[in-house]
């Protein structure tokens, strides 16, 4: 089974412009992020999609792979699924261009479990909630689950709700990790249907598909991303790495 990983980057970002190229302890984030990938086994490439030059050469000088995508596409998922097309990949992650601090056994996971079977079209990726403060906040998107971890809903709400405790914190309560895996298929789909209503309300592109009736299945790690998205995440992945360097 071909199994891609592709990293969507754009170059404009209202909280930090120019994030994919900004550099974090002598390499550009866009290149932290491909190193990560580059360390999940069992994948045939890992291909950086972008419409920006810019970020293009960045990611051919350190010897990475990019490929130029269309500029009218709305959404990561719809560069995503050019590059997949054009690749002719069995099995796609969709891997946020933000996370340099990210698990490659969080991406086996997926991969794995989707690999195990094949009628699942869409995967994704979700821990446990462990603060009152990530299940209140807005940013934090959660997830529920029937008895088979297929996903029931998401929102920026805090759900399930307790309805005989309000204010307490639900055991399960999930956050969902936006690292994507899909059969190719399923992806080309996907991105032909039209934003639905719920999508656009809650702004979580997931909720299309379940709105349209795709089954979602959540594989369970305990992988919290931390992503870079404003001036002051980037500090704060250089104390993580310098720390993880004096831990050696």
């Amino acid at each position: 089974m071909k199994t891609l990983i592709v990293i969507p980057a754009r170059h404009a970002s209202t909280r930090l412009p120019g994030k994919p190229l900004v550099e974090i302890a002598g390499r550009t984030l866009i290149e932290r992020v491909v190193r990560q990938c580059e360390k999940v086994r069992g994948v045939s490439s890992v291909v950086v999609a972008t419409d920006h030059a810019g970020i293009f050469d960045e990611v051919i000088s350190f010897g990475g792979e990019a490929m130029m995508t269309k500029r009218s596409h709305r959404s990561g998922t719809e560069r995503v699924a050019e590059v997949a097309r054009r690749k002719r990949a069995d099995l796609v992650i969709n891997v946020q261009g933000d996370e340099p601090l990210l698990d490659p056994r969080a991406i086996e996971i997926l991969a794995a479990g989707m690999k195990r079977d094949r009628r699942i079209g869409i995967g994704t990726l979700a821990n446990p909630i462990q603060d009152k403060a990530d299940y209140r906040d807005p940013n934090v998107v959660k997830v529920v689950l029937d008895r088979e971890n297929r996903a029931l809903y998401f929102s920026r709400s805090p759900i399930p709700c307790p309805r005989d405790r309000p204010g307490s914190l639900p055991a399960p309560a999930y956050r969902h990790v936006g690292i994507y895996g899909y059969r190719n298929e399923a992806l080309q789909k996907w991105v032909r249907l039209r934003p639905t209503p719920l999508e656009k309300l809650e702004r979580l592109e997931q909720l299309r598909a379940l709105e349209s009736g795709f089954t979602i299945k959540v594989f369970l790690t305990k992988y919290e991303a931390i992503g870079v998205d404003v001036p002051a995440d980037i500090k704060k992945v250089e104390r993580i790495l310098a720390k993880r360097s004096r831990a050696r």
